[in-house]
């Protein structure tokens, strides 16, 4: 399984950015798609989560603010970020998790930068 991110950049406070993670490989048993993100000196937190049967769940500090979303044909899942925070400021990562397993799959990680 290989996850590739991308869609990260720089952005003025208040903007928006689509983060896009293409997956490949047998993505079978998945049990949910997420984003994580990581600030500098901070732990790596959860973003966002849409499970096998399409439910979501979100941090509090984005909620009503990203969105995310699958395209099954694509193989792809995107995280919609809308009225961007400066503290929204980290490295995104992409992740599969596949409970039969425990396994965590993880995308290379793609910045997003909140700034004026």
């Amino acid at each position: 399984v290989q996850l590739q991110a991308s869609g990260g950049g720089l952005v003025q406070p208040g903007g928006s950015l689509r983060l896009s993670c293409v997956t490949s490989g047998i993505i079978v048993s998945i049990d949910r798609r997420a984003w994580y993100r990581q600030a500098p000196g901070e732990q790596r937190e959860l973003v966002a989560l849409i499970g096998s049967g399409g439910s979501t769940n979100y941090a509090d500090s984005v909620k009503g603010r990203f969105t995310i979303s699958t395209d099954n044909e694509k193989n792809t899942f995107y995280l919609q970020m809308s009225s961007l925070k400066p503290e929204d400021t980290a490295v995104y990562y992409c992740n599969l998790y596949r409970s039969i397993t425990r396994t965590h799959y993880w995308g290379q990680g793609t910045q997003v930068t909140v700034s004026s």
